[in-house]
C-alpha cells in the first residue's frame, strides 16, 4: 500500500448505507469469523449482519454471560471468554478458538472505549492503548496461523475520525507526563489504522489483508463514560438522550463500512487502507477538520506503522507471524 492508493473506488454503497443494504443477498456459508465486540453495539449488527449470510461467528466477551443473552436469537453464534485488557486472557481466548476452528476467514476487531478517566493496565500502560490496540495486536497475532490458513482471509480493524487528534506519542505513548483522554483515544486510533497497515504489509504473501476504518458517528456503549452533559456539551444529544447530532447514524449504518470492508470485491487485491462511508477514504490535509473525513498522512505511513508493530511486540510477547 501507498498513499497514492488511498482514492475512492467509487462503490455502490454510502455513507447512508446499512449494514442490510452492504450484505443483501450474499452467501458466505462455510465461513468463519472472529468479532470482537460482537454483542453491542457496531459489533452486533456487524455479528448479525455476518450470520445472516450463513458465517459462523465467534464472539469474545469480557462479559460472557451478557454476550449469550443478546445474541440468543443470533444463529451459529458462539461466545469465548475474554478481556482485551489482559493478555493472558487474550491467550487464553486464542487458545479455545484455535482448539474450535481449523481456519479462520474474518477477524473483526469492533471493540473498543472511548475517553476515559486514567486507568492503568499490566504494567502501567495507557488503558485505552492497551484495549483497543494491544489487546487486539495481541489476538491477531495468536489467531495468524487461522487466519492464513484460510487461504483469502480480512482482518478489519475499527478506527476513528478521532485519530486525527494526534499522531503516535513515540516520546510518551502512555502519558507518564500528564493524562488527557480525548489525546489518549486519537493515539490509541491512530495505532488502529497503522497495525492494519503493517498487518498487510506482512500478511499478503499468505494471504492475508488488514483494513481500518472510520465507522461514522454513532451514538453506542462506547460513549458510556462519557457524561449526559458532556454529550449535551459536543451536540450529540439533547437532555433526554436522543440524538441531535448531526450526520449520526444508527448502528446499522455504523456497521456497514466494516461489514463492506469484510466482503467487498472492490476490495481483492488491496489492503493497508483506511476506509470510510463504504469506500477507500482520502488523505485529508493536517489541518483538516476532523469531520471533513479523509484519514491522515501519519495514520497511514508504513515506516511508523513498522515502529509501532516493532513496540507492540516489545510491550505484549506477541508471537511472530507463522503460518
Amino acid at each position: 500500500m501507498t498513499i497514492t492508493d488511498q482514492q475512492p473506488l467509487d462503490s455502490p454503497f454510502s455513507a447512508a448505507s446499512t449494514a442490510e443494504d452492504v450484505m443483501a443477498g450474499l452467501d458466505l456459508s462455510g465461513s468463519t469469523a472472529v468479532v470482537t465486540g460482537g454483542y453491542s453495539g457496531l459489533g452486533l449488527e456487524t455479528t448479525r449482519g455476518l450470520s445472516a449470510a450463513g458465517v459462523r461467528v465467534i464472539v469474545p466477551a469480557r462479559r460472557p454471560e451478557i454476550a449469550r443473552a443478546a445474541l440468543a436469537d443470533v444463529a451459529g453464534c458462539e461466545v469465548v471468554p475474554m478481556d482485551l485488557a489482559d493478555l493472558d486472557s487474550v491467550r487464553a481466548a486464542a487458545v479455545r478458538i484455535h482448539n474450535t476452528i481449523g481456519r479462520l476467514d474474518l477477524l473483526m476487531a469492533v471493540a473498543g472505549i472511548m475517553a476515559t478517566p486514567e486507568r492503568r493496565v499490566g504494567p502501567g500502560w495507557e488503558g485505552q492503548l492497551a484495549v483497543n490496540h494491544f489487546g487486539h495486536f495481541a489476538l491477531t497475532c495468536e489467531l495468524y496461523p487461522l487466519l492464513a490458513a484460510a487461504g483469502g482471509a480480512r482482518v478489519v480493524v475499527n478506527s476513528s475520525a478521532g485519530h486525527t487528534l494526534t499522531d503516535i506519542r513515540w516520546h510518551d505513548p502512555h502519558f507518564r507526563t500528564g493524562y488527557d483522554k480525548w489525546l489518549a483515544y486519537g493515539q490509541a486510533k491512530t495505532a488502529n489504522a497503522l497495525f492494519a497497515v503493517r498487518l498487510d504489509a506482512l500478511g499478503q504473501g499468505d494471504g492475508v489483508r488488514a483494513f481500518a476504518l472510520h465507522p461514522g458517528k454513532i451514538i453506542t456503549g462506547l460513549q458510556r463514560e462519557m457524561t449526559l452533559h458532556e454529550q449535551i456539551e459536543r451536540g450529540w444529544v439533547d437532555e433526554q438522550g436522543t440524538v441531535i447530532g448531526a450526520d449520526f447514524k444508527t448502528p446499522s449504518q455504523g456497521a456497514a463500512t466494516g461489514l463492506w470492508a469484510a466482503t467487498s470485491p472492490q476490495l481483492d487485491g488491496r489492503g493497508g487502507l483506511y476506509l470510510e462511508a463504504c469506500d477507500v477514504a482520502r488523505v485529508s490535509a493536517p489541518t483538516a477538520p476532523m469531520d471533513d473525513g479523509g484519514v491522515r498522512a501519519y495514520a497511514i505511513d508504513p515506516d511508523a506503522a513498522a515502529r509501532l508493530w516493532e513496540l507492540s511486540v516489545a510491550a505484549t510477547g506477541a508471537p511472530p507471524l507463522m503460518r
